[in-house]
């Protein structure tokens, strides 16, 4: 489909926890996100030995290559540095895919650079990419009832009013990615951010 060496124009990385006990919690949502986009535009997720699940397609006409680390979330940032490395890519071609709980259930913002908000995935990779000026796609997963039970909240399972509104914030963000390749940050942003 593209030529050998051809670098893609953006990198996705979806951020979650490894494992079935997971999949459906809130911390999953970017990982949830890329995996579904990658079954939409035919990309098959291989798993590698820089311990992700990596694959390559075609998205708005423009190579992205989408990938899942197979860490925890928050020791994404090696194998998301090796992907940005592999990749000869800028930070701003890095898109990270994550849950955000500054973020209502529903909501899903695009945001350029910018500090961790506590999320330690980010963190991770900040400290491994040594810097913060790669794109988020926050995907709202809303607050815990107090800030000491933040853990038990995103690794909690969704009650079914939550587990709608998060797959449709999916879907927008899909959408969203979609806008972002083929017309740029500021369309994407002005795309997303009017929805809500």
């Amino acid at each position: 489909m593209f030529g050998r060496g051809s670098r893609p124009r953006y990198v996705i990385v979806g951020l979650g926890n490894p494992g079935p006990a997971y999949a459906k919690t809130r911390h999953n949502a970017g990982a949830n996100l890329v995996e579904q986009l990658a079954g939409q535009i035919g990309v098959d997720l291989k798993r590698t030995r820089a311990q992700a699940r990596v694959g390559e397609g075609d998205l708005e006409g423009s190579n992205v290559v989408l990938a899942v680390p197979t860490t925890y979330v928050n020791d994404s940032g090696r194998p998301v540095a090796r992907l940005v490395r592999k990749q000869s890519i800028k930070p701003g071609q890095l898109v990270v895919v994550q849950d955000e709980l500054d973020l209502p259930p529903g909501v899903v913002r695009l945001k350029v650079g910018g500090g961790t908000a506590g999320h330690n995935g980010l963190r991770s990779i900040e400290a491994s990419l040594r810097s913060r000026d790669f794109l988020r796609l926050r995907i709202g997963v809303g607050k815990p009832p107090s800030k000491e039970e933040g853990a038990d909240h995103v690794l909690s399972k969704l009650a079914p009013r939550d587990r709608e509104l998060i797959d449709a914030a999916i879907a927008r963000g899909i959408e969203g990615l979609h806008v972002l390749v083929r017309d740029g940050v500021d369309a994407a942003q002005n795309m997303l951010h009017a929805a809500t």
